[in-house]
């Protein structure tokens, strides 16, 4: 029989935020049973890294007083989240896996956080990050590495990594995270919870440096599909620090999910048409899961977007991205950046108004040419990750299905191409190879078609079930 704080750490969010509202359990009881299970289960991954049980203690008494008092709360009332490291949170140090921030308090939530307090949230503290988010790997010289929950000897993936490990431990129940080349997609691929890349401006994001990029988002993880939408109808709509913030109301997300499949057109891509290796692995459990698709009514055939340009574009305003947000601390501190970071920024230094031209124009055809491909077809199918989760003892896996990766972004193409494209995009659980890793699908959709995406991802979730199966120590 599973134990009381196993039925609270595993229920879904929208469950508890209704038991917590009709009164059935209290918040004390819900972060006990959370802080419970961080106690028990996060020695083996370090996945929350700052810890902050008083305060959220203190937070989830005075949750218990409002709600008996009959103000208002927020959909998130009395729910128990750690924030990404690399979010700035007011009070609670947030160090971005960086030892030049390892001391670092801010004095001011950042917009994401500050959404999801205002919902009702209680901060339970921080989860681990690369260092300043880059990489899909999870380590860093302040707090180390995360360890994956299904192999504790693989990587969790990143950078949202202590985010994914901490929801596969049921140590809380929603997580926001945040994705330029697969940031909330692999990790959630790597430990069997649910990561989605929202439309750039779905949720605003401030402060950032540079308000106009589109190529990083900031968006929801949780353990279904459901749960992620709970999480981004509080994290979206339009905010006015953000130039790029889109209109519609978060609220717009907050709805039933379930939808008629029959006649739906997927497009199945296992390789990109062959611009992207992955592992035969990820291919064995893929190819069988896309099968329910056809089991729900859709006609599934294999195609593939034209992503001409889109290596370069994502990785020209991806450099030119690092020099911005941190070329004069690595001249301040150049001994406290890892070299690959280190060398990225140097990238983007080394770019002429040329490159960038290039990038804009490149990045323009190959929009048109991915909105004429959802022209045919209702969403894109693919790998989210071209490895399963691999040894994490390494920095990155330097070789896929025999290719040799050149460099630390190389083996996540399948993410970071449909980042250039500016599509919302879905990591589901689809399965385990045979050594009982997990493997994502990902689920992408045309411009701003991101409740279609989360209602695609909620029928195959429904029809397989991949994401009840919990790693072993939790």
């Amino acid at each position: 029989m599973p134990s009381e704080r196993d039925e609270i750490c595993f229920s879904s969010a929208r469950d508890l935020a209704r038991r917590l509202r009709d009164r059935d359990l209290s918040a004390r009881e819900v972060v006990q049973a959370h802080l419970d299970q961080i106690e028990r289960t996060n020695p083996h991954v370090n996945a929350i890294v700052t810890l902050t049980a008083e305060r959220a203690m203190d937070e989830a008494r005075a949750a218990d007083e409002r709600l008996a008092s009959g103000a208002d709360t927020g959909p998130l009332h009395g729910l128990p989240v750690a924030h990404k490291d690399t979010h700035a949170t007011a009070g609670i140090r947030t160090t971005s896996g960086s030892p030049i921030f390892a001391d670092h308090v801010p004095d001011a939530d950042e917009l994401v956080v500050e959404r999801m307090r205002a919902a009702g949230v209680i901060t339970l503290g921080k989860t681990n990050v690369p260092e300043f988010a880059a990489g899909s790997h999870t380590f860093n010289p302040v707090f180390g590495l995360t360890r994956n929950p299904y192999d504790l000897a693989r990587s969790a993936g990143g950078s949202s990594g202590g985010a994914a490990a901490a929801l596969a431990c049921g140590m809380h129940p929603l997580a926001d995270g945040s994705d330029m080349g697969g940031s909330l997609r692999n990790p959630a691929s790597f430990c069997n919870v649910v990561g989605f890349r929202p439309s750039p401006g779905r949720v605003p994001s401030w402060p950032v440096p540079a308000g106009w990029s589109t190529m990083g988002v900031q968006g929801p993880m949780a353990r279904s599909v459901a749960d992620a939408a709970l999480l981004l109808s509080v994290l979206a709509g339009p905010d006015p620090r953000s130039p790029i913030a889109l209109e519609t109301p978060g609220t717009a997300f907050d709805v039933p999910l379930e939808r008629d499949m029959s006649g739906m057109r997927l497009a199945w891509s296992p390789d990109l048409g062959g611009a992207v290796p992955v592992d035969p692995a990820v291919t064995a459990v893929l190819e069988p899961a896309v099968k329910a698709f056809a089991g729900l009514g859709c006609a599934v055939e294999e195609a593939c977007p034209d992503l001409t340009g889109a290596d370069e574009v994502f990785r020209t305003l991806r450099a030119w991205h690092w020099d911005i947000a941190l070329g004069p601390l690595l001249d301040e501190r150049r001994t406290d950046f890892k070299a690959s970071l280190a060398r990225n920024v140097e990238e983007g230094r080394a770019l002429t108004a040329a490159d960038l031209g290039r990038a804009e124009v490149l990045h323009t055809a190959l929009f048109h040419r991915v909105r004429a491909f959802f022209e045919r077809y209702d969403a894109l199918l693919l790998p989210v990750s071209q490895v399963p989760p691999f040894d994490a003892d390494l920095e990155y896996p330097d070789e896929v299905a025999g290719q040799t990766m050149p460099d630390y972004l190389e083996w996540m193409r399948s993410c970071f191409l449909v980042s250039a494209t500016g599509s919302p995009a879905l990591s589901v659980p689809a399965g385990f190879t045979s050594g009982g890793l997990p493997v994502g699908l990902q689920i992408v959709g045309p411009h701003h078609a991101d409740l279609a995406v989360l209602r695609i991802g909620h029928a195959f979730e429904q029809a397989t079930g991949h994401a009840r199966r919990r790693p072993p120590l939790a």
